[in-house]
This record gives structure tokens, C-alpha cells and sequence, in this order.
């Protein structure tokens, strides 16, 4: 890979490259007393949004055709990516232990990209429009969907090279393509309102679930042990699927209570599985508790369409894409302080265990959700762990 992560930017190459926002004052959500900021630099709607390097920035891209990192305690863009692709950027991902991403497009390309310089590592074309992608978390593959093959791509993050094609795999339109956590199995969801999980060892559909939302699925997440996954669908609502004990083929999954007004875009879990946050085309974001299973608080600002979220590891800030061009970075750290929330946690409890951490030995909740994935450590403990690699990001522009 080129250069080094701690060498200084080109001023010149960055002033072209990304439009600096100047720092501004958090807003405040009246509706629910949450701080927040709004970002500007995109031309047209944003796409994605997502957390990455430690949570100390995130990635954003855009049907302008561009996509841009973000630093969060400046709020400024801090590097562009631009010129690889000239219709609309549907999805980006970061490529675990690497300072390489990805974007793909409706102009059929996949591009891998180097954080550090902005500069274009290979581009692989494929026969469809691209409508999402994915990193495995071990870093060694990526997935894109395409349509109208109705089917999938699995390459090699390195070169691009493609090394499983599966086309016709839906009967319509893959919405998402999601590896599991352990780089085992591909999850898509489509517009045919089926849920599948292709399997990379054996090569071929292990999983298969009509998920009886009335409408198409938009997205599917995996909390991070890989035992549950959550369906967002334009029908307005989201499931989740016990995929552990398999008790989805009897009961079919778990639809949380009742939240948005329209139809779902996005979902995304914590790293500990405790909340899942959501966007809709009613505009708003919303936070699920995943104790109770029940809508906790909804966020309010954004003039049009949420597109995407991303919710950081401490929980205490989510990213918002919108239509409306811009990015909105919620700050959540107080959230538990809010009435609302206040109210709704002392109306839950239903299904909760309190068990013992084996590690700092103190008593921690465990709701119905959690209560097959056989934890035995609290949520403190378990983000202790620190990933094996810490990619850098490229450093600031001096100001």
C-alpha cells in the first residue's frame, strides 16, 4: 500500500479534493432533546453513512457520484473520492484491517480505494447496475449485488478478481448483501421479500426465509456474533430472526412494536446487540431497545427521505444520509436522560434475566433477545477486546 498513514496531506490536492465545512455549534432536536449536527458537502442526495477508524470518523457517498471521509470531532470532510465513478454511488464499505475501501454504482463499477491518498487502487466493471456491497470482517472478500442479474458477486478485496457469481439467485432486485460476522455466509435481502444466506464453503443456499413482510425488504443487519438478523422493509416494519436456534422456520421472526410511518430504508445494531437504530422515509431515525423490544426514542430533523445509519461501538453517536443532501450527527451519550426513554424503561422488564459477568463478576441485564446467545459476559467486558489492527486515518488539513 502507498505511503504512510502518519504522513501530512497535500493542502493544495485536499482543497480541491474536499470541501471544507466550518465548525459549527451542535443543533438541538426540540422533539427529542438530542444534540445534533448537520453536515453539508454533498451535491445531491447521500446514500450511505458509516462509522469507521475507531469511530473517530466515518464515510459517507452520494448520488453526485462522490464519496467522502469524514472527521467527526471537526465535522469537516477530510478527503474525497472522486472521478471513479459517474452515476450514482449506491453503497461504500470499509475493508476491515486495511486503509482501503470500496464503493459501487449504478454505473456497474466497483472501485477499490486508498484512504490515505484518495487515489484509486483497481476498478472492476460488472454486467449490472450495483445496488450495495459489503466487506467480509476478515478483509479478504467483498460482495456486490446487480440487477437486473438478480444476483450476486463475491471478489477478492485485494484485486477485484470475481470468484463466485451467482445470478438469478432472487426473482427481483437484492436491496442488501450482508456478510455474517464470522466471514462464513452472505446474507441478501430483496425486493421478492425473501431473506437468503449463501454459504461460502459449501456454495450454496443454506438459508432461506420468506419473511412475510408485505412489501420489499430495504436492509438486513447481523448483531455482531452473528446469531441474530434484523429486516427492514418498505412495509414499514422490522423483524428479527432468531438464525441460532432456528426458531424462525416454526414461528417465523419477531416484528418490533410498532414505530415508523413509513416505509424502513435502513438498520443497524450496536456492537453489543443492546440497541438497533433505524431510518425511514417518514424522515426520522428511531432507536429500538432491544431489552423491550420497543421504539425508544425518534429522531427528528432531516427534510426528506433517511437513506442509511450507523451507530457508533459506545453508542454514543449515530450518522444519519437523507435525501436532502445532507448528514446528521445525533449525539446520544445522554440519551438514557431523556423522558421518554426514562418512562419506557420503567414500563419494560418482561423477558429479562439479570446474570452474573464471569469476568468482572457484576450483575448485568439480558433480554429476550439475548437470552440465546449464551452470554456470559457484560457489555463492559466484552468491548474491552480490542481488534488485533488499528488502521490510521489520514491526519487532518492543519486549519
Amino acid at each position: 500500500m502507498s505511503g504512510n498513514p502518519d504522513s501530512s496531506l497535500d493542502e493544495s490536492k485536499v482543497e480541491k479534493e474536499a470541501e471544507e465545512v466550518p465548525e459549527q455549534p451542535p443543533e438541538w432536536s426540540y422533539e427529542t432533546q438530542v444534540p445534533v449536527k448537520t453536515l453539508r458537502a454533498h451535491t445531491d442526495g447521500v446514500t450511505a453513512a458509516r462509522f469507521c477508524f475507531r469511530d473517530r470518523h466515518f464515510l459517507s457517498c452520494s448520488s453526485d457520484g462522490t464519496a467522502l471521509l469524514w472527521e467527526v470531532e471537526s465535522c469537516q470532510p477530510v478527503r474525497a473520492f472522486s472521478g471513479g465513478h459517474d452515476r450514482t454511488i449506491t453503497e461504500c464499505a470499509m475493508i476491515p484491517d486495511t486503509n482501503r475501501m470500496v464503493t459501487v454504482s449504478l454505473d456497474k463499477k466497483m472501485v477499490s480505494w486508498d484512504m490515505e491518498t484518495g487515489q484509486m487502487l483497481w476498478k472492476s466493471r460488472q454486467p449490472g447496475l450495483l445496488t450495495s456491497c459489503c466487506s467480509s470482517p476478515d478483509g479478504k472478500l467483498l460482495v456486490c449485488a446487480a440487477v437486473p442479474q438478480y444476483g450476486i458477486y463475491i471478489c477478492d478485496a485485494a484485486s477485484g478478481q470475481t470468484v463466485h457469481q451467482i445470478n438469478g439467485y432472487h426473482k427481483t432486485t437484492i436491496t442488501r448483501c450482508r456478510f455474517d460476522p464470522q466471514s462464513k455466509r452472505v446474507a441478501t435481502v430483496s425486493a421478492d421479500r425473501f431473506i437468503k444466506l449463501w454459504d461460502l464453503c459449501s456454495q450454496k443456499t443454506t438459508v432461506a426465509i420468506n419473511s412475510n413482510h408485505s412489501n420489499a425488504i430495504s436492509d438486513c443487519c447481523f448483531t455482531s456474533n452473528g446469531h441474530f438478523l434484523c429486516s427492514a422493509s418498505w412495509d414499514k416494519t422490522l423483524k428479527l430472526w432468531d438464525l441460532q436456534s432456528g426458531r424462525f422456520r416454526s414461528r417465523g421472526g419477531t416484528s418490533l412494536q410498532t414505530g415508523h410511518e413509513g416505509s424502513v430504508s435502513s438498520c443497524s445494531f450496536s456492537r453489543d446487540g443492546a440497541l438497533l437504530v433505524s431510518g425511514s422515509y417518514d424522515k426520522t431515525v428511531s432507536l429500538w431497545d432491544m431489552t423491550s423490544l420497543c421504539q425508544s426514542v425518534v429522531l427528528k430533523g432531516h427534510s426528506d427521505w433517511v437513506t442509511d445509519v450507523s451507530i457508533s461501538a459506545d453508542r454514543k453517536m449515530i450518522v444519519s444520509a437523507s435525501k436532502d443532501r445532507t448528514i446528521r450527527l445525533w449525539d446520544t451519550e445522554n440519551i438514557d436522560e431523556i423522558p421518554a426513554v426514562m418512562e419506557q424503561k420503567k414500563t419494560q422488564g418482561i423477558g429479562v434475566h439479570i446474570l452474573k459477568c464471569e469476568e468482572c463478576g457484576k450483575p448485568f441485564p439480558v433480554s429476550r433477545l439475548q437470552s440465546s446467545e449464551l452470554l456470559t459476559k457484560c457489555v463492559f467486558c466484552r468491548l474491552k477486546s480490542p481488534p488485533r489492527y488499528r488502521p490510521q486515518p489520514p491526519p487532518l488539513m492543519p486549519l
